[in-house]
């Protein structure tokens, strides 16, 4: 009940329209406009300006007045030539073939616009290039070819973007909007129709069109509703303009909405509306669709009104898709094709010769090139030997000092690694005495022929040989740990326990400082996610990377604990406390990525300072206590593995390091 309420008042709002705002009455509106432009064509002296009015007075009567249309756009091209205006010449053309394309010549049209094209592109002239492609497309889409309609409006697009004409590009968005919807492309349809609906106020005096196009896409989607309200709007856009040729093809609009409604006399009421605009101008393609509309509804209530229409239907259709028309047209596009490719071959012609005197030219150039660096190469000879054995120099002391660098971080670890593997080897010797006292308690046990007895002590060796054997790999473990360390050789990437191996050189690296300040003490917090499993690296590097970040913490929370130690002592400091030092260590497992975070409370990096940090030979430490390779080789390292490392530090506070490795 509401979609036929809409319908009825959508109805008398459109019949209000053209009857108590009539065309007459648009059109005596118009003519005042006109009179105006022909009084100002009368006084103008400029010849520019006179061509400019005459083809704005042309393309007011192109759908109003086709004669008087053809004498204004002809007096304008007239001018142009005789003053040899390109542009003019150019635009009027272009002016001409809209007027012929209304009247199904559309090889008079084609020919017009490939002539206006060439004399744009011959004087470089943008606007009109763009211009005369976009009125291409416009004859291609109305004899139905829409790829090719597309492809001169994307030509135009490009031109009017790059010339930075806002108008103009909206203009180029509704027209592909509607060679889209003609191949049901409506999603690309709809893109470009939004665009030209936000862009209104530059398509002034063509919004007839615009919300015909969308009321066509809506329509193509099933609402209904939407698309009768977009028809409104163009229609009423057109009555305002007197655009006879928008409002003719809107009534038929409307007339193929209906019909799919089953509102016959509303289809009706339009088609009749849109055939007597067609025939008040010769508007050919108005007539034929509104004439084969009426004809269809007429056929089974009023055969003879049916057969009047569809006669006058056919003979519109004859003029615009005849069988000679359609022949003159493919035959002139043919022979235009042909002249495009003598054109392009002739081009490539001319570049292939350019081309070849060019290579001529540069193989000469080339020659007495090769002439000059023969006899400079003779001299560089000599200094290339010189150069290759400081190269070769150079590397190798990379190399010793790379070595240096891990021998130096290997002597921070020894003290640690005694002290780890004195836990297993204590094992080791403790069990092997116990197991030594069980052994002579078993034989005496074995001599009473006490079995059982025997045999519980044998389970107890057993128990303590598996302790012996656990600690033992324990020792060796580390020993091989060192020696991977030490390496200098090429190690290959194998599945790692990330946790394990963090875990393990922060304990080293604690008990190493340990041994050399048996005073300093630090909290160790770890949190290790589980989570991670095994990732592909290399151990031992990835182990000198933990190492000098861990060495690093432990030196800046020591540094900061002597020198707050020291101020308590002095009563230099009035705030000063007790500090606890303390360091973090967190692995996380980040999608396909795993993180490992160092950070302690020490007395964090300069700001001044903290780009550099990563730069050979860059040390904070005072002299003789750092190499500055360290965190250089660490990240180094890391690139290496295809990881990432960063640092976030604030003065006085602390400082983390993050080192990001792919899974």
């Amino acid at each position: 009940m509401y979609k036929k309420c809409l319908h009825i008042i959508l109805l008398i709002s459109i019949h209000h329209l053209c009857h108590s705002q009539s065309i007459s009455q648009s059109y005596t509106m118009s003519l005042k406009n006109i009179d105006s432009l022909k009084q100002r064509l009368f006084l103008l002296k400029n010849d520019s300006d006179r061509i400019i009015t005459l083809q704005n007075i042309g393309f007011f009567y192109e759908r109003l007045d086709v004669d008087s249309s053809l004498k204004y756009f002809n007096a304008g091209l007239d001018l142009a030539r005789q003053k040899s205006y390109a542009w003019g010449e150019a635009r009027l053309l272009a002016g001409l073939s809209g007027l012929m394309g209304t009247q199904g010549k559309y090889a008079e049209a084609f020919e017009l616009l490939f002539k206006s094209l060439k004399i744009a592109e011959d004087n470089n002239l943008a606007y009109d290039i763009a211009r005369a492609n976009r009125r291409i497309s416009g004859v291609y889409e109305q004899i139905k070819n829409y790829p090719k309609s597309i492809t001169y409006l994307l030509k135009a697009l490009q031109i009017d973007e790059a010339s930075q004409l806002p108008d103009k590009v909206a203009i180029d968005h509704y027209a592909l909007a509607d060679a889209y919807e003609n191949v049901n492309q409506l999603d690309s349809a709809t893109f470009h129709i939004n665009f030209a609906l936000k862009h209104k106020d530059l398509l002034k005096g063509l919004m007839q069109s615009v919300y015909a196009i969308d009321g066509h896409i809506k329509e193509k989607k099933n609402n209904y509703e939407q698309a009768a309200a977009s028809y409104k709007k163009g229609f009423e856009e057109a009555q305002k303009s007197s655009d006879l040729i928008n409002s003719s093809e809107i009534c038929a609009d409307f007339s193929e909405l209906y019909i799919k409604r089953n509102l016959r006399d509303s289809a009706i009421f339009f088609a009749s509306k849109g055939f007597n605009y067609g025939k008040e101008i010769s508007f050919q393609l108005g007539l034929m669709r509104n004439g084969h509309l009426l004809a269809a509804l007429y056929d089974s209530i009023a055969p003879a009104v049916a057969l009047k229409y569809f006669k006058m239907a056919t003979v519109a259709e004859n003029i615009l898709y005849g069988v000679n028309n359609i022949q003159t047209v493919q035959n002139f596009l043919a022979r235009e094709e042909a002249k495009q490719k003598e054109l392009e071959d002739a081009k490539i012609a001319y570049h292939n010769k350019l081309r070849l005197f060019a290579l001529l030219t540069g193989l000469a150039v080339l020659l007495i090139i090769a002439l000059i660096l023969y006899r400079n190469n003779r001299h560089k000879l000599k200094a290339n030997k010189v150069l290759e054995k400081t190269l070769s120099d150079l590397k190798s002391t990379q190399a010793q000092l790379i070595q240096s660098e891990k021998m130096a971080s290997l002597g921070e670890l020894t003290a640690g690694i005694a002290h780890e593997i004195q836990n297993p080897l204590n094992f080791v010797n403790n069990f092997s005495e116990v197991n030594k006292e069980l052994l002579v308690e078993m034989q005496a046990a074995i001599d009473k022929g006490d079995l059982a007895d025997a045999r519980a002590i044998a389970s107890d060796v057993i128990d303590n040989e598996d302790k012996i054997n656990h600690h033992g790999k324990r020792a060796d473990s580390i020993v091989k740990g060192m020696l991977q360390h030490s390496s200098s050789g090429v190690a290959n990437k194998e599945p790692t326990d990330l946790n394990k191996l963090a875990d393990e050189y922060l304990r080293l690296a604690y008990q190493g400082l340990r041994a050399k300040d048996k005073n300093f003490n630090a909290t160790l917090n770890t949190d290790y996610d589980d989570t991670m499993g095994k990732i592909n690296i290399i151990p031992q590097d990835i182990g000198k990377v933990l190492l000098n970040l861990y060495n690093n913490s432990f030196y800046a929370v020591r540094a900061k604990a002597l020198a707050r130690a020291q101020a308590v002592e002095e009563k230099k400091k009035q705030n000063a406390s007790q500090f606890e030092p303390e360091i973090w260590v967190i692995t996380k497992h980040k999608g396909d990525k795993v993180e490992i975070s160092v950070k302690d409370n020490g007395n964090g990096i300069s700001t001044k300072v903290v780009d550099k940090i990563f730069q050979p030979f860059f040390t904070t430490k005072p002299t003789g206590q750092g190499t500055g390779l360290g965190l250089s080789l660490s990240y180094d390292i890391v690139k290496a593995h295809g990881g990432e490392i960063k640092v976030e530090t604030k003065e006085g506070e602390g400082t983390t390091f993050f080192v990001s490795l792919p899974v």
